[in-house]
């Protein structure tokens, strides 16, 4: 039996620090091959170059329909990676999913009508999507760990600490993480005074359920996150601190090796897991 071909990847945000990571990660791996990197800046730079793994011949490119024919005219069904920002995610995964690759997405910011409809676009073009807040197993488990503290706790809230880079807050992983424990079907956060805050916004913002949700953006950091849980007499913290953007890689490749089962939309790492 011949050796199957690698499977064919266009990366979008090739250029960007999170694009640039994952560039490097599908050429490490023996399985996958970039046939595509879209951006708006560093154009006609090699994207192999500019994530720090060698010249691999695949220039940085504005057009993201060549790209995306490109990629599907390869043997192999082909997937789309995005890692671009809230305000063009939707249409690309549009246009992804009608050249007919699969997509993997890594942008937050993406509201619940949006998935929504994208999910109907998905399944009627019987094609996978798989959207991840976040890409770090370690933030999935610590998740999971929250929708189980959640139903002994009535009081949490979540801190979340990102680069003064990211556009959007709450963080996509802030939310998901609220929407896990917000499930239980309970409401968290009682107030037990009449609470004044002195400047607006003080006590952070209030999610699902009443979980309150504060954000943080400052240079120096990557990803943060601190889900604190209290009770009488005692505190339950959990933190989960990405040193590295490596952290996301093994989730984004497992994801894309993944997308090709599905023929739907599915949110969230922890369902493919």
């Amino acid at each position: 039996m011949g050796r199957m071909k690698p499977i064919p990847v266009v990366v979008v945000g090739a250029a960007g620090k999170m694009g640039r990571v994952v560039v490097k990660g599908i050429q490490a791996a023996p399985d996958l091959e970039l046939v595509g990197a879209v951006d708006v800046s560093h154009l006609d730079e090699d994207a192999g170059v500019l994530a720090g793994c060698g010249e691999i011949e695949v220039p940085i490119t504005a057009d993201l329909k060549t790209s995306l024919m490109m990629c599907a005219q390869e043997r192999e069904p082909g997937v789309m990676v995005d890692f671009t920002h809230p305000a063009t995610v939707y249409d690309n995964i549009r246009e992804g999913v009608a050249f007919g690759l699969r997509v993997v997405v890594g942008t937050t910011g993406l509201s619940p009508a949006q998935l929504n409809e994208l999910s109907e676009f998905c399944e009627k073009a019987s094609t996978g999507c798989i959207v991840a807040p976040n890409f770090a197993l370690g933030m999935v488990l610590l998740q999971q760990a929250c929708a189980r503290m959640a139903q002994y706790f009535d009081h949490v809230e979540i801190i979340e600490q990102h680069h003064n880079q990211k556009a959007d807050a709450p963080s996509g992983t802030a939310l998901k993480t609220a929407h896990m424990m917000a499930g239980l079907g309970k409401t968290f956060n009682l107030t037990e005074v009449d609470e004044a805050e002195l400047l607006t916004g003080a006590r952070g913002a209030t999610g699902e359920d009443g979980i309150r949700i504060h954000s943080v953006r400052l240079p120096g950091l990557i990803a943060h996150q601190e889900v604190i849980f209290g009770g009488p007499g005692q505190i339950l913290t959990l933190r989960h601190d990405t040193t590295d953007r490596e952290a996301y890689v093994p989730g984004v490749l497992l994801a894309i090796r993944k997308v090709r089962q599905y023929k739907n939309l599915v949110y969230g790492l922890e369902k493919i897991l």
